[in-house]
Formats: structure tokens, C-alpha cells, sequence
């Protein structure tokens, strides 16, 4: 006589769909995901099109050129540094021009509200370069360090004046402490530099 076959009991697969689903989002939950870095920046406005062309000439004084090359070192005013404390002074120093040396910016003679009559460098640049291999945290940390100059700046005058730190300041103090110490960083599109040596 013939042995009849077993047959292999079959699986219910149809709660299976919901596991999986439950497991992925058990997962997305409880796992931790890098959250995108970078800077504050308010953009500004769209230039309208009927503005003129303002082919002002700036004087090589007035900037302040910082250089990223492809392998992520930094230059300002053409010296190489290693530490990123050193840029944030270098940029603070030529922002203040406390000396009014003949080398950094000019200083123009502004009233500014609360302040009086004060002596500011109102048309300096902070000139920011970047190869294009330089490194996204690079570009980042040069950006923070470039910032971070004009906060502490700005505080440090603030704390002169009022009191309080800048961002602790009204918006009439605000703009007064803005009109001493002007944030203008011009970036240009990344290009193609030498490598240091």
C-alpha cells in the first residue's frame, strides 16, 4: 500500500505586513537621525528692477579677505592660522579698528542714536572665499567664527552701554548697536584655488 503524504501546514502570513509595519515604526521612533547644520542667515531682499547699478569702487583697505583651500585651511589677509580663536579676533580687530590703523578700514564719524557722535568703519568687507573642495564643516566653522566676531562686538558694547548683552537689547538699541558694528560678509561662488603648502 501506497504511504500518503503529509501535508506541511501552511504559514498565516497575513499579520505579517502589520509586524513590519509596526517594527519600522517602532524604529523611525526610537532612533536618533543627525539634524541638518548650518547657519542663521536672513537673505537679503530681491534687488528691484529698476535699481542702478552701483559701481562703487571699495578701497583694498576696507577689505578683509578670508580664504578656505581645498584641504580646509584658512588664510585671512594672507597669512595662514590653525586656530579658529585667532580668525574671530583677526575679524573682530579689523571690525574695530581700535587704533584706526592706516592698514584696515576707514573710520567715518556717524551719529548713532544713544551713542553720539562716534567714530565706525562703516564701509568694511569681510571678503569669504572657499575652494571648491573645501569641506562643508570648514565652510561652517569659518562662517560661525566670522559671526561669532560680530556678536561678541557687539555685546561686548552693548554691556558698555546698557548693560545687557545684544540680544537682550529693544530694537531702537539694536539697530543703534548695527549702525557701530554693520554685519557685511560678501561670499563669492567657489572656485577652483591653489592648494597650500
Amino acid at each position: 500500500m501506497a504511504k500518503k503524504r503529509k501535508k506541511v501546514p501552511s504559514l498565516n502570513s497575513t499579520s505579517s505586513a502589520d509586524i513590519a509595519f509596526i517594527m519600522l515604526l517602532f524604529f523611525l521612533l526610537t532612533s536618533s537621525m543627525d539634524t541638518d547644520r548650518g547657519l542663521q542667515r536672513r537673505l537679503p531682499p530681491p534687488v528691484p528692477k529698476d535699481q542702478k547699478i552701483d559701481d562703487t569702487k571699495i578701497k583694498k583697505r576696507n577689505i578683509l579677505v578670508v580664504l578656505i583651500n581645498t584641504d580646509d585651511q584658512v588664510a585671512v589677509g594672507g597669512e595662514y592660522i590653525t586656530d579658529m580663536k585667532a580668525l574671530r579676533q583677526k575679524v573682530k580687530e579689523f571690525v574695530e579698528n581700535p587704533t584706526n590703523n592706516e592698514h584696515m578700514p576707514e573710520k567715518i564719524e556717524v551719529d548713532v542714536p544713544f551713542f553720539g557722535n562716534m567714530l565706525v568703519a562703516k564701509n568694511h568687507v569681510i571678503s569669504l572665499l572657499n575652494d571648491r573642495g573645501t569641506s562643508y564643516q570648514a565652510y561652517i566653522t569659518v562662517q560661525s567664527e566670522i559671526a561669532a566676531a560680530y556678536t561678541e562686538l557687539r555685546n561686548e558694547i552693548s554691556q558698555k552701554k546698557f548693560g545687557k548683552n545684544f540680544i537682550e537689547l529693544n530694537e531702537e538699541q539694536q539697530k543703534a548697536v548695527q549702525d557701530i558694528y554693520p554685519q557685511k560678509i560678501s561670499e563669492a561662488e567657489p572656485k577652483n584655488y591653489t592648494k597650500a603648502k
